[in-house]
């Protein structure tokens, strides 16, 4: 398919469900993690990834080797990623799905602020102003609620990490030769860098196996397959095919459904400050990505 410049009804359409399947992907890592530690859950799932993507890549005979000058960036951003979802998966682990989306899917935020004082085409003005202060009041409204089902400090602020770890890898890939590489190979060497150091880490939280059930493996199996390796590249395809603003507008999106399929699958209690810290946010990063 060419390029477009505007997003068309199919594109509507693959963004909306993408942006649920994200959210759905919230509740099945909080699943998972009754049957993995955390932390190697994480491990398994860059592992069970890279193999896949390497397998995928070498069938499409695409090369997983970067020039040298870009090296240090995918450096930076596996490591990043490894954070990233160290603290990620940790966070939903201590507290809900609803609350660890609304905080973690304040990355735009993050990602335009660094933004307005690093990169000079990007800076703040105007309606993105006002989004991004409607977001971060959303934020700070939901870490402020301390009623609504399972709550945690400690979670928030890893969900809050895990945000402003999602933003810098965005920003490494912008500022860094990164930004010259196929999408592939950025996101194997996220894969590369991150598998070993998570898998390295993760008996240092506890013991690496739980209770591990066959619904357990299942969405270890989902995650690797229709997360971190096909879904990413779909979000790729799509960040190519229609104009990046129009693209990232379509993330507000994701924290609403996981809000929501965190109450209707999970049974997750919400009470109303944290359905106006859902609206702040979503409406926010709507404001941000808008031209």
């Amino acid at each position: 398919m060419e390029r477009k410049s505007q997003i068309d009804s199919f594109g509507a359409v693959a963004l909306t469900l993408f942006a649920l399947h994200l959210a759905f992907n919230q509740v099945v890592v909080k699943v998972t993690n009754g049957g993995f530690e955390p932390v190697f859950g994480a491990g398994l799932r860059s592992l069970g990834a890279m193999v896949v993507l390497l397998a995928w890549m070498k069938f499409r005979g695409i090369g997983w080797r970067l020039p040298r000058a870009a090296m240090t960036g995918a450096i930076i951003s596996g490591l990043l990623f490894a954070i990233e979802f160290m603290c990620l998966f940790t966070a939903l682990d201590f507290t809900s799905v609803s609350r660890t989306s609304i905080i973690f899917y304040s990355m735009p935020v993050w990602l335009a602020l660094s933004a307005h004082f690093l990169l000079p085409g990007e800076r703040l003005s105007g309606l993105r102003v006002v989004g991004l202060a409607l977001a971060m009041g959303g934020v700070v409204l939901a870490l402020l609620d301390r009623s609504s089902g399972q709550v945690s400090l400690l979670g928030d602020a890893l969900a809050l990490v895990a945000a402003i770890c999602w933003a810098g890898i965005a920003l490494c890939v912008r500022v860094t030769p990164l930004a010259n590489v196929p999408p592939a190979q950025q996101l194997i060497w996220q894969l590369i860098v991150s598998a070993p150091i998570l898998l390295i880490a993760a008996p240092l939280f506890g013991d690496l196996i739980r209770n591990v059930q066959p619904i357990h493996i299942a969405g270890m199996v989902f995650q690797i397959f229709a997360v971190a390796s096909f879904g990413f590249l779909i979000w790729f395809w799509l960040m190519k095919l229609y104009p990046a603003s129009s693209v990232a507008s379509f993330s507000f999106l994701s924290p609403v459904f996981a809000v929501i399929l965190g109450w209707l699958v999970l049974g997750e209690t919400i009470g109303l400050q944290i359905w106006v810290a859902l609206g702040l946010v979503a409406l926010g990063i709507f404001l941000i990505n808008r031209r």
